[in-house]
């Protein structure tokens, strides 16, 4: 009798669940303009979104924390006089953005750490040197101020944001370019284009090391990816329309490693990757799911996990840096959903019993530091990102308070008075003295005020003493000498 195997794995029974509505970003103007983007970023401080803007194009950057509804008048990132197309945070400084848009040029953005009270126009530089729209933005994942921008012009052009200039040019594509992503180490890069071609470039030798045709047979927009080994995955669509995935090996692009049909659907996908995980999320636009797979070493390479699906489509969406997710509760991924007028964060979860760090969902992820100058890599240096640890990350629960809830029984015992045979004999002394000045002032001096106060003093600090009745009656005796007086 044959029996089934379970494929081992640790992120079998990943997750998807929306956040709380007070957590969400409400009456965003999400930009309705036609083009193939995610309209969203979003790092471990900051959420920025191409919004709808008259009079040239905008976006807007809140930090994470300011989530609820958005004021209509909330300052916007100007400077573009057309329309935003791309948007991109850096690496390397969660504080710096780059935006591509229909006028041309892209620009650089430095945003404070306090929230915005005027609207920001003044970009850190303009980058000038595309005759077309600037459609795509990326930064290279290891080199300080490494920027790559690709316009309609089929240009793609490498600048160092540090000084403002171009460093390299590439004019290899014949056609509109669909996407680029750079490998993990920022040597390669790769590309699809209109003719249907997917290509692998070696920027610094201005050159196409590897080119396949028609990785998917379809003439609809494809996307491509580099991942943590080498391999590319690819999103396209068949002959038929039907929207499928591809996993291949660049120095052999003969065959595809894998190839899955999906569906039936108009929608491009946009693929967004976790290295340390080695997971793929697919994001149709259009689309009110996200499917995420799991690329391993062994047959058939891409496993399906599962699928996170709501009511609303997606106009877009955010990917968070592994650096920015919550450790403490095993959240692996977090997107940021972007619907007609909202923002909706959806967060990825192992569950997991213990409060203590996952050391196996958490490797050491690539941190902030850049690993060389743009000098360094323009030299032919190759240098992997620099890894954090994620236990910094780490908030520990709160410690759980310990309860009694059986009743002590010594709670319950009546309390006592304490009588004069009880009383300590040292304080007998005090009592007379107390009572003997209390009588020679209500004769002597002041007769009735201080006379009225002595009782209530005594019974302060003796009130059980039968001396008490003396006070009280010396009190009498003077106020009735002061009557007669």
């Amino acid at each position: 009798m044959s029996r089934s195997i379970v494929r081992q794995s640790k992120f079998r029974h990943v997750f998807g669940q929306a956040v709380k509505a007070d957590q969400s970003y409400d009456d965003i103007r999400v930009s309705k303009v036609t083009w193939d983007s995610s309209f969203c970023a979003v790092n471990p401080k900051f959420l920025a979104v191409i919004v709808e803007s008259s009079g040239g194009g905008a976006f807007l950057v809140l930090p994470l924390s300011k989530s609820g509804r958005v004021d209509k008048n909330y300052p916007l990132v100007i400077g573009h006089s057309g329309p935003v197309l791309d948007i991109d945070w850096c690496p390397h400084d969660d504080n710096i953005i780059a935006s591509g848009s229909e006028d041309c040029t892209a620009m650089v953005w430095q945003i404070p750490d306090h929230t915005l009270s005027r609207p920001l126009s003044d970009p850190v530089v303009v980058l000038e040197g595309h005759s077309k729209r600037v459609g795509i933005i990326t930064w290279h994942p290891t080199a300080r101020n490494i920027l790559l921008t690709a316009g309609s012009d089929n240009l793609i052009i490498i600048w160092n944001v540090g000084t403002g200039e171009p460093v390299i040019s590439m004019d290899d594509h014949p056609d509109l370019i669909y996407s680029v992503s750079w490998n993990r180490n920022g040597s390669l890069f790769c590309t699809t284009c209109k003719d249907r071609r997917l290509r692998v470039c070696d920027p610094r030798k201005r050159e196409v090391v590897a080119e396949r045709l028609a990785p998917h047979e379809g003439i609809r927009p494809m996307r491509a990816i580099f991942i943590r080994d080498g391999n590319i995955f690819t999103t396209g669509f068949t002959r038929m329309s039907q929207r499928e995935l591809g996993l291949w090996d660049p120095t052999n692009f003969e065959e595809p490693i894998a190839l899955l049909e999906l569906d039936t659907s108009n929608g491009v996908l946009l693929p967004y990757y976790d290295p340390d995980a080695n997971m793929v999320y697919l994001c149709g636009k259009g689309d009110s799911s996200i499917r995420y797979f799991e690329v391993t070493e062994e047959p058939p390479y891409v496993h399906y996990l599962s699928t996170f699906s709501s009511k609303e489509p997606q106009r877009g969406m955010g990917f968070m840096p592994k650096r920015g997710v919550d450790v403490s509760k095993c959240e692996i991924a977090r997107l940021y959903k972007l619907l007609d007028k909202k923002c909706e964060p959806i967060t990825m979860t192992v569950p997991r019993k213990s409060d203590l760090f996952q050391d196996d969902l958490y490797p050491d992820t690539a941190g902030p530091e850049p690993a060389m100058e743009p000098e360094e890599w323009l030299d032919g240096r190759d240098e992997d990102p620099i890894l954090v640890s994620m236990r910094e990350g780490y908030v520990p629960p709160k410690s759980r308070e310990l309860k009694v809830v059986k009743k002590n029984v010594l709670d319950s015992r009546p309390t006592t008075r304490r009588s004069m045979s009880t009383m300590d004999t040292n304080s007998l002394p005090l009592l007379f003295l107390f009572t003997f000045f209390s009588y020679l002032l209500s004769l002597t001096f002041f007769p009735i005020f201080p006379s009225l106060i002595f009782p209530f003093c005594y019974y302060s600090v003796f009130p059980s003493s039968p001396f008490l009745i003396l006070s009280s009656l010396s009190c009498l005796r003077g106020c009735w000498r002061s009557f007669r007086t």
